[in-house]
C-alpha cells in the first residue's frame, strides 16, 4: 500500500471519527438541556375550551395511500375524537390506487350519516406525493388549525383537547406530540426501532425545544396553525421529508414550535425489515436533501443565535452520520494493517479513542431517555445494556443502505416517495405473510451486505495474526449487524 493511499485512508478515517465525535457532543449538550428542562405548560396561555367563544375550528387531515389493512381502524379511531362537531372537519386525503378506495368510501359514508363532517378527497394524480395531498386539502380546509395523522396512528379521544389549547399563544405555529408504539414488543426489530425513536422524541425534541432551538414537525401526530403553513410557503414536494422542510422554513420566519413530551400518540412500527428499510431510506435521504436545500438559510439567518445555528446544522446532518459510521467501519480493517506496517504513524491511532468516547457519550445519553419511559430499576438497566448494543449492531448493519440514501440526497438524485407498508398486527402470532404491499424483489444492497458480513468476519480473523484486538468488538458488532440485516431481508422474501 503506497504512502499516498495510506495518508488518504487515514485522513478520511480521522475526519469521519471527528464528525461522529462532534455529533455525540451535540447529543450530550441536548442531554444537559433535557435534564435541566422544567415543564412550563402551566405558564403558557391556553384556550379555555369550556368557553364556546374560545373553541377554534380544527381540520384533521388523514393522508392515505393504499392502506387496506389499517384504514378502517384509522377512521374508527378518528371518529371518536372528543371535540364539538360544529368546530371539526375531517379530510381523508386518499391517493390510493387499489381496491381500498371502495371500502374507504363506504366507511366515510357511514360516518357522514352520523353527522360527522368528513370528506373523501381524491386526486387524479400523486403529484407531490404526501406534500401534494396535504397542500390540496389545505386549499379547501375550513379549520384555523390543521391536525395531521398518518394511517397507522391512533390518537386518544382527548388528543385535540390536550394540544389545540396552546395555540392561544399567537407565536406558536406547531404543537407536536411524542410517538408511542403499539407493537413495541412484537420482535427484536420493533424494539430496536422503538428504542431509536424514543431517543429522538425525548432527548432530541425536548433538548432542542427547551432552549428554543429548531425542532421538526414529525409528519404526523401534530397540529399546525394554518397561517403558519401559508406564511412559510406551504407544503413542497421537492424532498422526501416534507415535514422537516416546512418546519425549518417556518422557524426561520420566527414561528415557535411547542413539543409535548407528556402527550403520547400511539402508532404501529414496521414489523418486516423491508418495510423498515423503505422508511429508513426515505427519512435519511430526505434529511440529506433538506441539508442541501436549507443549511445555507440556517447559517446565514440573522434572527437566530449561533448555538441554534449549530444545533440546526447538526440536526440537518443527522442522517449523514450513517455515512461517517460506514466509512469508519469500512476503513477500520485497512487501518489495522497500516498500524502494523508503519510504526511511525502509531500516534494517529489515538483518534480511535474518539469513537470509543462517542460511544460512551451516546450510551449515557440514551440511558436517560430509556429510563424516562421504561423506568430506572436495575433490571431495566440490564435490559438497556442489551438493547443498546443490539441497536448499535443493527444500526451498523443498516449503515450501507442508509449511506446510499444519504449520498443520493446530497447529490440531488430524485426518487419516488415510497410509503411504509402497514400491517395491523398485535402479537407475534399474527402473520405478515401475504401482505400485498410488501416489496418482493431482492435488493442489490443485500449482496453487498452479505459481502460486508464476511469482510468484517475477516477483520475479526485479522486480529489474530496481527495480535491487535482493539477493534475486535467493533468488527464483531459489524459482522452481527450486517448478518442480521442480510438474513432478515432474505427470510422476508422466502
Amino acid at each position: 500500500m503506497g504512502l499516498t493511499i495510506t495518508y488518504f485512508i487515514i485522513a478520511i478515517y480521522s475526519i469521519s471519527l471527528l464528525l461522529i465525535f462532534f455529533y455525540s457532543l451535540a447529543q450530550l449538550n441536548l442531554l444537559v438541556n433535557y435534564l435541566g428542562y422544567k415543564r412550563r405548560n402551566k405558564e403558557a396561555p391556553k384556550y379555555n375550551l369550556l368557553d364556546p367563544k374560545e373553541i377554534p375550528f380544527v381540520t384533521i387531515q388523514l393522508p392515505i395511500y393504499n392502506e387496506e389493512y389499517v384504514v378502517e381502524r384509522l377512521l374508527d379511531n378518528i371518529s371518536k375524537i372528543e371535540y364539538p362537531i360544529s368546530k371539526l372537519e375531517i379530510q381523508v386525503l386518499d391517493d390510493s390506487t387499489d381496491d381500498s378506495v371502495l371500502e374507504t368510501a363506504k366507511r366515510i359514508k357511514a360516518l357522514q350519516e352520523t353527522g360527522l363532517d368528513i370528506q373523501h378527497i381524491r386526486r387524479t394524480n400523486r403529484q407531490g406525493y404526501k406534500a401534494g395531498a396535504l397542500k390540496e386539502g389545505l386549499d379547501i380546509a375550513k379549520g384555523e388549525f390543521i391536525a395531521i395523522f398518518d394511517a397507522d396512528f391512533l390518537p386518544s379521544s382527548d388528543w385535540l383537547k390536550k394540544t389545540v389549547i396552546y395555540f392561544k399563544d399567537e407565536e406558536i405555529g406547531v404543537v407536536q406530540t411524542r410517538w408511542g408504539h403499539i407493537n413495541r414488543e412484537y420482535s427484536t426489530l420493533t424494539r430496536i426501532q422503538a428504542f431509536a425513536l424514543d431517543a429522538h422524541f425525548t432527548l432530541e425534541q425536548v433538548g432542542r425545544n427547551a432552549k428554543g432551538h429548531f425542532i421538526n414537525f414529525n409528519g404526523t401526530a401534530g397540529i399546525w396553525r394554518k397561517e403558519c403553513i401559508l406564511d412559510a410557503g406551504n407544503w413542497e414536494g421537492d424532498t422526501l421529508t416534507e415535514d422537516l422542510d416546512l418546519s425549518y422554513r417556518a422557524q426561520l420566519k420566527n414561528w415557535k414550535f411547542k413539543y409535548l413530551e407528556d402527550v403520547e400518540t400511539p402508532a404501529e412500527l414496521p414489523v418486516v425489515i423491508s418495510a423498515a428499510r423503505s422508511q429508513q431510506f426515505r427519512w435519511n435521504k430526505g434529511g440529506a436533501e433538506n441539508f442541501r436545500k436549507t443549511v445555507w438559510s440556517v447559517i446565514s439567518a440573522k434572527n437566530i443565535s449561533f448555538k441554534t445555528k449549530f444545533h440546526g446544522v447538526m440536526h440537518l446532518l443527522n442522517s449523514s452520520m450513517f455515512l461517517c459510521v460506514f466509512l469508519v467501519a469500512l476503513l477500520s480493517i485497512p487501518m489495522m494493517y497500516i498500524k502494523n506496517t508503519y510504526d511511525h504513524l502509531g500516534w494517529i491511532f489515538e483518534a480511535t479513542k474518539f469513537f470509543i468516547l462517542s460511544t460512551i457519550i451516546l450510551f449515557v445519553c440514551y440511558w436517560f431517555t430509556y429510563k424516562s419511559i421504561q423506568g430506572s430499576s436495575f433490571d431495566n438497566f440490564v435490559d438497556y445494556i442489551r438493547i443498546f448494543f443490539t441497536f448499535f449492531s443493527v444500526a451498523l448493519g443498516f449503515s450501507l443502505h442508509n449511506s446510499i440514501a444519504v449520498l443520493e440526497g446530497h447529490m440531488g438524485k430524485r426518487s419516488e416517495f415510497v410509503r411504509t407498508p402497514k400491517f395491523n398486527l398485535n402479537s407475534i402470532s399474527d402473520s405478515w405473510k401475504g401482505n400485498k404491499y410488501l416489496a418482493t424483489k431482492l435488493s442489490p444492497n443485500m449482496i453487498l451486505e452479505a459481502a460486508l458480513m464476511l469482510y468484517f468476519l475477516f477483520g475479526m480473523y485479522s486480529a489474530i495474526p496481527l495480535n491487535d484486538f482493539g477493534l475486535f468488538p467493533f468488527h464483531f458488532m459489524l459482522c452481527l449487524g450486517f448478518g442480521y440485516v442480510f438474513f432478515k431481508s432474505l427470510m422476508a422474501r422466502a
